[in-house]
């Protein structure tokens, strides 16, 4: 018989439980020059996470067989200390703002503090509508819902003119029930603005019975939620409440007295939406006349003889 030459190896049959274990394979992502050539860069504003365009698409986007109307959108948005609401429409230059209002107006109208909170949020709402009508011509025909009872409200067509029309635009904010935004929507329809909505996302709603709690809702739009909140810390945490609320103690607000307040707040808006005529004075900063080459070479040789002059003493 021929000799092998390379000798013969037996082959093992892997272990039972290495055959049943199922085996994760390592799979590297190559991004090839394929890859790169087909990459898309997303919109500056996406990049930097302000707007999501999937949602704007469908807020901007007009109807064909309505030529160049525009496509009112009302605004909301939250910062730290204020609160933005505006009506603005897009063109291809970018967005136009029809009209606005801001929570940092509402001193103006006996609201001085806690002017982010969801009662905050329904003033700036309805100082809008308001606002915007009055400038449409359209204030004395659509007033809104005047007895303010958390009940769920839209405005109706009157008269020869149809009621201003705009959809809620709330950017990136999550849309969970009683958020903010919500209160933004319930001011601009009682102040008179036809913004199409459903209650399913107002404090109060139910999710199980599908019903909303006007109760609840009201006490909210009046700041009955901060009272019971100010009423707890009082009984349970003086120290806390003193930090806490410290401009309302400073404003000579307690618990008892919100309710009062933005009731006065709602008549005083309805009463003179208008801006105050207030304007800020721009100072001019008066640069030096710019000296001439003769009265440069003056001014040097007047430092010269200055200098000398210091040293002979």
């Amino acid at each position: 018989a021929r000799p092998t030459l390379f000798p013969t190896c037996t082959q093992t049959s892997p272990p039972a439980d290495a055959r049943t274990r199922p085996t994760m394979g390592f799979i590297k992502v190559v991004k090839n020059k394929a890859y790169f050539k087909r990459y898309q860069v997303k919109y500056r504003r996406r990049r930097e996470g302000k707007t999501d365009y999937y949602a704007r698409k469908r807020l901007v986007t007009q109807d064909k067989n309505k030529y160049m109307s525009p496509k009112y959108r009302l605004v909301a948005r939250f910062t730290n200390k204020d609160i933005v609401a505006q009506i603005a429409y897009a063109t291809l230059e970018g967005d136009r703002i029809v009209e606005s209002a801001y929570a940092h107006e509402l001193p103006k109208y006996g609201v001085k503090v806690g002017l982010t909170n969801y009662a905050a949020a329904y003033c700036t709402g309805l100082l809008l509508a308001r606002r915007v009508l009055k400038k449409l011509g359209l204030a004395d025909t659509y007033v809104g819902c005047t007895e303010i009872d958390g009940e769920e409200f839209h405005v109706e067509d009157e008269g020869d003119r149809r009621a201003f029309k705009a959809f809620l635009d709330v950017g990136l904010t999550r849309t969970s029930t009683g958020n903010r935004v919500f209160g933004v929507l319930k001011g601009a329809v009682d102040g008179g603005v036809f913004v199409p909505h459903s209650g399913s996302r107002f404090p109060g709603y139910d999710e199980e019975t599908k019903t909303l709690d006007a109760e609840v809702h009201r006490k909210y739009i009046f700041g009955g939620h901060v009272a019971e909140y100010m009423e707890y810390l009082q009984e349970e945490d003086q120290e806390r409440y003193q930090s806490q609320f410290s401009q309302f103690i400073k404003a000579g607000l307690g618990p008892d007295d919100l309710e009062g307040m933005y009731e006065k707040a709602h008549e005083q808006i309805r009463a003179n939406p208008d801006r105050s005529g207030e304007k800020k004075q721009i100072v001019k900063r008066e640069l030096p006349k710019k000296l001439t080459y003769e009265q440069r070479k003056a001014r040097i040789e007047a430092k010269k003889q200055a200098f000398l002059a210091q040293q002979e003493e």
